[in-house]
């Protein structure tokens, strides 16, 4: 942690306005916006991120959530803020890569235009879990399940785009195939 928040306080020096070489920056509050709604993974990470800043350079970094569309309504306030050092995104993967597949020209950013990488923050796993009435005790097991019982399977997400949306659809058959997953999206934080 400690070298995220040291790669993170450069970062922020290094993208601050010129203003911020004579040593003032910040002289208010950074804007830290979080795309996704508050008790999420992406939330969580951001609040301890925003926490340990806010320490380290002497003025408050506040998480702002701005929920919608994978992502993308944060990010486009982010990328429509103007560039002086005082707002920051936590750019999961859906809006920064994810989206434009889904979304095209339709998004009001270009995420490989309008924002600067700063650091990676984490690598988050995704893990297949099922209910234990469900006779499988690994993904292979699962898929033989689904073989078996076309069509009788669901899996939930946290929406259309997600990158567990995506693995889902990953485990759905290819042309020629008889058996599927069928997807049920669960609302929920990203």
């Amino acid at each position: 942690m400690r070298s995220l928040l040291l790669g993170l306080v450069a970062a922020v020096a290094v993208l601050a306005p010129p203003s911020a070489a004579a040593g003032d920056y910040p002289e208010k509050p950074i804007r830290f916006i979080v795309p996704y709604a508050a008790g999420g993974t992406t939330d969580l990470l951001s609040r301890a991120i925003a926490q340990k800043l806010s320490e380290a350079l002497g003025q408050g970094v506040m998480p702002d959530n701005r929920p919608g569309a994978g992502g993308n309504v944060g990010a486009e306030i982010a990328a429509k803020s103007p560039p002086d050092g005082y707002t920051m995104l936590m750019a999961p993967v859906s809006p920064m890569a994810i989206n434009v597949t889904l979304y095209g020209s339709k998004m009001g950013f270009n995420p490989e235009k309008d924002f600067a990488p700063v650091t990676l923050v984490a690598k988050v796993p995704l893990v297949v879990v099922v209910n234990p009435s469900v006779p499988a005790k690994n993904l292979l097991e699962l898929i033989a399940l689904a073989k078996s019982k076309p069509g009788q399977l669901n899996y939930g997400s946290a929406g259309n785009g997600s990158s567990n949306h995506l693995v889902g659809e990953m485990l759905r058959p290819r042309p020629g195939s008889t058996w599927f997953i069928s997807r049920t999206a669960a609302a929920g934080p990203g």
